[in-house]
């Protein structure tokens, strides 16, 4: 079975502010970044912006391999411990953001860790990337074969 990391991060220039989120799709195996995304989400919170980043990180790495087994890794404590059923998700569009990532991973092997906003430094860029252009983007830099 194809394994691959995500590690997606969110922010926002105010909160809310100019938001974008990011994310990076790894083989953990050689440690090569598969795919890069941004999303520019316009003006919104830095939850609904990591949230955001985390949807177009699963995108992606299920774009490569529909059946992958997927470890997601974010600095958001709030996304991780929401998306692992663990909190509550009060805010209503977080609540839908939620219901888009849950359909994404349903059925299939995802699980979540929370990492230092240190160990989440590719994802952040590219959300900042976005917000800096202010448009989504996508770049996928390596083939699976090498």
């Amino acid at each position: 079975m194809t394994r691959f990391v995500v590690e997606a991060d969110g922010g926002s220039r105010g909160n809310p502010g100019v938001a974008g989120g990011g994310a990076v799709v790894i083989d953990p195996t050689s440690g090569s970044v598969l795919s890069e995304v941004g999303v520019y989400v316009g003006v919104a919170t830095n939850n609904v912006a990591e949230y955001s980043g985390l949807i177009a990180g699963l995108e992606a790495a299920f774009e490569r391999d529909a059946a992958a087994s997927v470890v997601v890794r974010m600095d958001s404590k709030l996304v991780v411990e929401q998306m692992s059923g663990r909190w509550k998700i009060k805010h209503p569009e977080m609540q839908i953001l939620s219901r888009r990532a849950q359909s994404l991973i349903a059925g299939r092997d995802v699980t979540f860790e929370w990492v230092p906003r240190l160990d989440n430094a590719r994802a952040d860029a590219a959300a900042n990337e976005a917000m800096d252009l202010r448009e989504s983007f996508r770049r996928d830099l390596v083939d699976e074969q090498g």
